[in-house]
């Protein structure tokens, strides 16, 4: 019984009357409560702040899905495009290669008309 008696007036309120002890009992839940009213406040910002971060990054993730398809698109396009300018080319010099012997032959019969 003793020792409990010692516990107890080792206590930091043993020797505050009841007012006292009620007085800072109260005010350490008041402080206890800021505390965690901050730490609510805190969390729920962070929480927001992730929100935020994960929305950005669903956004960037879509920009950059739509930026590879524009690509492969593009991409496509360039491919039938080159192959639309090659076969142009070889139409193109198959009329020069036709035109040059149209001015051949033109030019031969001048020239056998002249002769004659």
């Amino acid at each position: 019984m003793e020792i409990r008696k010692n516990a107890m007036n080792n206590r930091p309120h043993a020797n505050l009357s009841n007012d006292e002890a009620a007085a800072n009992g109260s005010a350490e839940i008041e402080r206890a409560t800021r505390r965690l009213v901050a730490a609510l406040d805190a969390l729920e910002s962070a929480v927001e702040r992730r929100r935020d971060a994960d929305r950005d990054e669903d956004e960037l993730a879509n920009r950059i899905q739509a930026l590879g398809a524009d690509r492969s698109r593009l991409a496509d396009e360039l491919d039938g495009t080159l192959v639309r300018s090659r076969k142009l080319e070889r139409a193109n010099r198959e009329i020069a290669e036709r035109l040059d012997a149209a001015i051949g032959s033109i030019r031969d019969v001048i020239d056998a008309e002249d002769a004659s």
